[in-house]
Formats: structure tokens, sequence, C-alpha cells
């Protein structure tokens, strides 16, 4: 891996990490594109950019993860997903070399995704505006809707944000609950991967994981910007076709 290779793939994880199009299916794309092979090292950088991309959450809404109340709702999101990785990633880790599972469940995530929007548009009734109103029931349940996201190509971002939605959750709300659940979910899921490595960093790949944390962090912080500024004209069904045409572009690739 080159510098410019650890740069491009940690902006392709920031760019997308907190969108409903699958960061993994993206740095997976990406790596095949630039012919870049896992390795252990390379498992570790994707684990280093990732870190980078939750930091930008932490910088961005420090303020709210600090209130008691949506702490707790993170923390209760977060249980099922952390009860469910610990039993069942060990399943369904090798699904990551998969690319065709990938392919489909990018597409099949597309649909979904245009299909709720298209309900959601003309339904009536109040929904929840703000974070401190999700309660502990409707975050257990997004959670749990979460799990579906350790099958790659599914999209963490996207179970959550659809997750939110069906329960009644309004665009912006779903999304930065989303942002906000993210920080314990990756952030363990992190943790649990670092201890479980027995890779140790050259001088040269240290490099490389500082930059790559650096573009991340940056790029994540633009991403999520962009994505909440984006929201309050739009609806998620660019996302769901643009996931459609990546599926696609994906499967040519892959079959060619």
């Amino acid at each position: 891996m080159t510098i410019l290779d650890a740069l491009i793939l940690s902006a392709v994880e920031g760019l997308t990490e907190f969108l409903p199009v699958s960061s993994t299916g993206h740095l997976i794309l990406t790596s095949y594109l630039l012919k870049i092979s896992q390795s252990a090292f390379v498992k570790s950088f994707e684990i280093i950019i990732q870190l980078g991309a939750i930091l930008a959450v932490a910088t961005l809404y420090m303020k709210k993860i600090s209130d008691r109340k949506i702490f707790m709702l993170a923390m209760a999101g977060f249980i099922p997903t952390g009860a469910a990785g610990l039993f069942f990633y060990p399943y369904v880790k090798h699904l990551f070399e998969n690319t065709l599972l990938t392919v489909i469940m990018l597409f099949l995530g597309g649909i979904i995704m245009i299909l709720l929007e298209l309900w959601q548009i003309p339904r009536k009734g109040k929904s929840v505006m703000q974070l401190q109103h999700i309660g502990i029931k409707k975050a257990l349940l997004i959670g749990t809707i979460q799990t579906v996201s350790m099958v790659p190509g599914v999209s963490r971002a996207a179970a959550t944000i659809i997750g939110g939605l069906f329960l009644g959750l309004n665009r912006k709300t779903a999304t930065e609950y989303s942002f906000i659940l993210a920080v314990p979910t990756i952030l363990a899921a992190s943790l649990l991967d670092i201890f479980k490595s027995n890779w140790v960093a050259q001088k040269q790949e240290i490099i490389l994981l500082t930059a790559g944390f650096a573009g991340a962090y940056l790029t994540a912080l633009l991403s999520i910007r962009i994505l909440l500024a984006y929201l309050k004209r739009h609806t998620f069904l660019a996302f769901g076709v643009y996931r459609i045409i990546l599926a696609v572009i994906f499967f040519l690739i892959i079959a060619g």
C-alpha cells in the first residue's frame, strides 16, 4: 500500500461511513480497483480509519453524547449489537470475503430504502423530532435492526436509519441517532479486533496509519455536515438509487 492508496481508502471510509451506502462495500470495491489484497496490515488499517471517522462524530456531537439521556439511548441501542457481535461475529466474519454477497446486499438495501421512502412521503402522523424523545424501547429495536449490518454490503448506517424511519423518527433524528450509535458500536468492534490481532506495526506502516486516520477524520467531518444539510431539503431516495447503480457496476466489474 502506498501513501496515495492510504489517502484514497481513508477518504472513501470517511465519506461513506455515515451514509446509508455501505462503507465496507465501497472499501472492498476500492481495494479491488487499487489491487490491494487483504493482509494483517490492511485489516488493521481499516480499523484505524474507522476510528478516525468515529472521532469526527465525537468532535461534532460531544455535547449531545454527554447528555445523560442521549448517552443511555446510545448504550441501549448498542446492547443488541454488542451481544450479537460477541456470539455471531466469529461465524459471519468469513462473509467479508464474499464479494457477490456484498453486491446483493447493496442492491437489496437500495430497494428497501426506496420502498420505505415511498411509504414515508405520504405518511401522516406525528414523528419523533428530538433525540431525547426516542425512548429506550425504540433504541433497543433500532439496535436490534443494526445487527443485520454484520453482513457486508448492508451498511450499519442504512440499517439504523431505515430502522429509525420505520419506527417513526424523522429523517434528521434517525440520522443523528445513527451517528451517535456508531460511536459505541464501531469503537467496541475496533477494540475487539485490535485485541485479537497479533499484528505489530512497522515504521512505514505507522506513517500510512497516521495518514489514513487523519484522512478519514477530515472527510467524515465533511460528509456528516453535507448529509445533514442535504436532508433539510431531500429524502433518502437518491441513496437507494445510488446503491442499486453501484451494485450493478460492482457486479459487472467482478463478473468481467
